[in-house]
């Protein structure tokens, strides 16, 4: 009988380890991290598609017509100002440079021989006059002359890089046939569009054209290695996409970028006084966004937010969360509506260092 009383009392000291265990999991399993949003200022990178075109970009054209007899340079060549690039055959045009010569030097003789009887009163100043105006004319047509033998050579108007040939040694070319296009690589005007409300905070934001500098993602995923900086915006919104168009210019001394490539702008925006939340303490349902928050007596309910932007692990709120609301940060996935926590609050100051963000 004693040995049974003391298997029974064994036991029930067993029974309330077992269930003292139990409750400090049970209680264990019910220990949540909360926090708070944090109201700070910082900065989020939009990004924008973007089109890159260099500075100046031309297109070369035949400027009178006739055989193309030379060519001077090669393609994806760079070319110097002034450099000679094609050659039109100029004999036509030499022909009708010495016949404007003869004619203007016959003139300027004539008006010579009419001068000198004009001094001793022999034929009037009208004759005078006249024989002036036909040697004027002469030398503007001489002049006119030089302008199209010129035009048979074409040059280049300034440093650049030649393009591909639209025509061959050999062919007839007539006036405004496309030759070729030259570009000037030297810097690079990106052009990107922005909406109406992101244009809006944008300029509020940078008063200060120092601030107005960007960086281009080159379609390797790559940033481009010079920043550029933004220094013209255009004077109208389109209104069919209701965005604006944007012009950065990139130093490009190396020559990486050409002409026609294509890339994504991220740009840094300023935010002030903007709530934080960690994206993790977020969760989606059809396609929208909830938090659960812990009430003055610890009971939790689901509270829909509205983001207004996002940045690496972090989300702004727009609306739906005030500074003082308290949040669960870890254990959303263990907790349902009107459920009554304990938990361990972290202030955010705490919580946001240990994230992917930039904070001022």
């Amino acid at each position: 009988m004693k040995r049974i009383l003391m298997l029974m009392s064994l036991g029930a000291l067993l029974f309330q380890t077992s269930c003292e265990k139990h409750e400090e999991e049970k209680e264990e399993e019910t220990k949540f991290l909360v926090t708070s949003p944090i109201l700070t200022d910082t900065t989020i990178t939009k990004e924008y598609v973007s089109q890159i075109s260099a500075i100046s970009h031309i297109e070369l054209r035949a400027l009178e017509k006739g055989y193309l007899q030379k060519i001077f340079v090669d393609e994806g060549q760079h070319i110097k100002k002034g450099q000679a690039m094609f050659q039109i055959m100029p004999m036509l045009y030499e022909a009708d440079l010495q016949k404007a010569e003869a004619e203007a030097n016959f003139a300027k003789i004539e008006y010579q021989n009419t001068k000198s009887l004009a001094d001793s009163n022999i034929v009037s100043k009208n004759e005078l006059a006249l024989a002036k105006a036909k040697w004027d004319k002469a030398k503007a047509e001489k002049t006119l002359a030089e302008v199209h033998l010129g035009f048979t050579t074409i040059k280049a108007p300034f440093d650049g890089i030649m393009d591909h040939f639209q025509v061959r040694l050999g062919s007839l070319v007539s006036e405004g046939d496309l030759l070729t296009t030259l570009s000037d690589n030297s810097k690079m005007w990106v052009y990107f569009n922005v909406p109406e409300a992101e244009y809006l905070d944008f300029m509020t934001n940078n008063k200060s054209e120092n601030q107005m500098h960007v960086r281009l993602m080159m379609a390797n995923n790559r940033f481009f290695d010079y920043p550029g900086q933004v220094k013209t915006i255009e004077a109208d919104f389109n209104n069919e996409t209701g965005n604006i168009a944007f012009r950065a210019t990139f130093p490009n001394p190396k020559g990486l970028l050409r002409h026609g490539e294509t890339g994504n702008i991220h740009m840094e925006v300023p935010m002030n006084n903007v709530l934080i939340i960690p994206q993790k303490a977020t969760f989606e349902i059809l396609e929208k966004r909830y938090v659960f928050v812990v009430g003055k007596d610890n009971v939790v309910k689901t509270r829909e937010i509205n983001i207004a932007a996002e940045m690496p692990d972090l989300y702004i709120i727009k609306e739906g969360l005030t500074k003082d609301d308290k949040i669960i940060l870890e254990g959303i996935r263990r907790v349902s509506e009107n459920d009554k926590i304990s938990f361990d609050y972290v202030d955010p100051k705490e919580v946001l260092p240990k994230l992917n963000v930039y904070v001022e």
